[in-house]
């Protein structure tokens, strides 16, 4: 497999987790500290299972670790949706952070295809 730094849904990812953790900086912690690692473990999640993914060996192997990523972004997305409907993130915030995961997710699913192809009709 290849350098994962070199894949940019990786760098995305990674970008992604690290913006996470400075918008999660703020919510206060007094009651919310099983969110806010919640939702940093989900967001650190991502990058780990295609890095992950990546030093093994096949194209099933990463494949899986790809479908565990993605479980991840969906995860993170709900609690990111929790944090802003209990104003725990403002609105904008958690526009910018969801559009990232999701474009995120959009690549994975992309890349997933091409690792797993459809099989042929006959």
């Amino acid at each position: 497999m290849q350098n994962v730094r070199n894949l940019v849904v990786w760098q995305k990812a990674h970008l992604s987790a690290v913006r996470i953790q400075l918008s999660t900086a703020s919510i206060p912690r007094s009651g919310n500290t099983a969110l806010i690692n919640q939702i940093r473990r989900a967001a650190l999640s991502v990058p780990a299972n295609l890095a992950e993914g990546c030093g093994r060996g096949s194209d099933a192997d990463f494949a899986n670790f790809i479908q565990i990523a993605i479980g991840s972004s969906t995860e993170l997305e709900g609690h990111l949706q929790f944090a802003v409907d209990t104003a725990l993130i403002n609105r904008t915030e958690f526009e910018s952070r969801q559009k990232e995961v999701i474009e995120v997710r959009k690549m994975m699913i992309g890349l997933l295809k091409k690792l797993r192809p459809a099989p042929v009709q006959r």
